[in-house]
């Protein structure tokens, strides 16, 4: 962003005969419906997600040293460069997220999507990841983003609301899905740390030394 301003403090106007021509391509469905250019590609990059994610044993790697990265490199994980890969990929993503939407927009300025970083982490959190590490679903994120269009649109069409109530109500439910995330890590814990009691009582029971002390 920063560069940005560096090249030009206004908007600038894409003019490129060949990006324009990108950018008003349709692709037409039945009667009058059609696609964008733009929905094509996020389709292509939402199942090239869920393929990786769920499918491959690169994601199961990021999985794995999401829930315990030490435990990872215990396995023989490779931990740094999966780490490398997932840093590139995000890279590769953001750039390819700034090319969608100067095609929606054909200029470009440097106050574009400011604050979008609130709404990525928001539609993250709402759509089940959580924010420790190791549990998450490209599809749950696909639903977080719908969750906050949703109510965008809503906040839009009231009319009498501003629209920084968009950023408010999404920061609330931001903090709620934390909250319930904070709860439900608590409660598996729990959990885990009774179960482990009761797997370690048996065997303590069953030595004569321990029944002994006791």
């Amino acid at each position: 962003r920063g560069m940005c301003f560096v090249i030009s403090t206004d908007a600038i106007t894409i003019s490129n005969p060949f990006y324009r021509a990108v950018a008003l391509f349709r692709i037409p469905l039945f009667g009058k419906s059609f696609i964008s250019i733009n929905v094509v590609i996020v389709l292509v990059v939402l199942l090239a997600a869920l393929y990786l994610a769920h499918l491959t044993r690169f994601g199961r790697t990021v999985y794995a040293i999401g829930g315990n990265e030490q435990s990872a490199l215990l396995m023989g994980l490779p931990v740094a460069r999966t780490k490398i890969l997932v840093y590139t990929l995000n890279g590769f993503c953001s750039a390819l997220a700034g090319v969608v939407f100067s095609i929606y927009m054909l200029s470009g300025y440097g106050l574009y999507t400011n604050g979008l970083e609130l709404d990525a982490i928001a539609s993250v959190v709402i759509g089940g990841t959580m924010l420790t590490g190791g549990v998450g679903y490209v599809i749950g994120t696909v639903f977080g983003v719908l969750i906050q269009g949703l109510i965008q649109t809503i906040i839009m069409f009231q009319g009498t609301l501003n629209s920084w109530w968009t950023k408010i109500v999404i920061g609330l439910l931001t903090l709620v899905f934390i909250g319930l995330q904070s709860v439900f890590s608590a409660q598996s814990r729990t959990r885990k740390a009774a179960a482990r009691r009761r797997d370690t009582a048996p065997v303590a029971d069953a030595d004569p030394v321990v029944a002994a002390r006791q």
